[in-house]
């Protein structure tokens, strides 16, 4: 638990919504206390200076302050930022994939760190690899070793490509939306 209502963390932005007129709602996995929403106060007017910092797949640095339903972002900075997926569709999809796995198998505020660094490495590996067929042994490599740590699969068993989906939406008991892209990009 926090001890202040300012506080520090890093952590990779999975997903945002728009909210009001300027602000936006941003799920985020950190590496210290597992996957928060937050509220970024007027991050959507053309003079934020926070707005490039916390687009999806960044990996960021958040100063956050304690509030009632939701934590604000009261200072963020980039460390990596996701700008190969601006220009390769495929990547995106991909990239949507992994967020959105740990977007659905995680609860909040939930410390998984082992899962942060997967989610962190297997962006990573989508970023710096140019080979297409890569990727997707990327995000197989990543949804193995997400379902093996969480404990949804044990560590001896492997899943065909086919059967993935349909395994992780029993788990979920919802649709994956990410992944009828991935069918149309492969």
């Amino acid at each position: 638990m926090r001890l202040s209502r300012a506080y520090v963390a890093e952590g990779i932005v999975l997903k945002r919504s728009n909210v009001g007129e300027a602000d936006r709602i941003l799920t985020v996995f950190t590496k210290q206390y597992g996957k928060i929403r937050v509220i970024a106060k007027g991050v959507r007017r053309i003079t934020s200076r926070r707005a490039g910092h916390i687009e999806v797949f960044t990996r960021v640095i958040l100063t956050l302050h304690s509030y009632k339903n939701l934590d604000i972002v009261t200072e963020a900075q980039a460390i990596t930022r996701g700008t190969i997926f601006e220009t390769d569709m495929a990547r995106v999809g991909y990239a949507y994939c992994m967020c959105e796995l740990v977007d659905q198998l995680l609860a909040e505020r939930q410390e998984h760190e082992d899962v942060y660094f997967l989610l962190r490495d297997g962006l990573e590996q989508l970023q710096t690899n140019i080979d297409p067929n890569s990727w997707q042994t990327a995000v197989s490599h990543f949804v193995h070793h997400l379902l093996w740590k969480l404990g949804f699969l044990s560590f001896s068993r492997r899943l065909p490509e086919e059967k993935m989906r349909s395994y992780v939406e029993h788990i979920t008991e919802r649709k994956l939306r990410a992944w009828p892209v991935l069918t149309r990009v492969v």
